[in-house]
């Protein structure tokens, strides 16, 4: 693989999903995304609609703290950005816009009642992707 996407929510499966990428492809060019998940940015309000103003002024924040949080998570010559949008289509979306041959990610594993109510990013990714995916959970102690 010469260029791989590692989506991430700063969990640990996505930290390790990162660290799989690097060891497996040292020579592959990689871009780290983080999807701002637009339907939970107006979760709070029930009928989806609150203070404009407040809202932007949190999401401009999370951003600014987002963009922080991944240039701290990347090494030298790899690329990060973020994107509001459903999750798996703003991965695949994106993927094919850098180009990925691969892609890597985590997941938290949910079973049961919690799967069936919010289903699994990654599985979606998987089921879509036009490229290779390599899902990584995380280490349970």
């Amino acid at each position: 693989m010469k260029r791989i996407l590692v989506p991430t929510d700063f969990s640990a499966s996505a930290q390790k999903a990162l660290e799989l990428a690097r060891h497996l492809c040292p020579q592959a060019k990689i871009g780290v995304l983080h999807v701002f998940d637009a339907s939970a940015m107006y979760a709070p309000y029930a009928d989806g609609i609150g203070p404009l103003y407040l809202m932007e002024e949190a999401n401009k924040g999370l951003q600014t703290e987002t963009l922080h949080r991944l240039r701290e998570w990347c090494q030298k010559g790899e690329e990060s950005w973020q994107v509001v949008g459903q999750p798996a289509e703003a991965i695949l979306r994106e993927a094919k816009e850098f180009q990925a041959d691969g892609i890597f990610m985590g997941t938290h594993g949910r079973r049961g009642f919690s799967h069936l109510l919010f289903g699994s990013v990654a599985e979606q990714v998987v089921r879509q992707s036009p490229v290779p995916v390599m899902v990584v959970r995380a280490v349970e102690h």
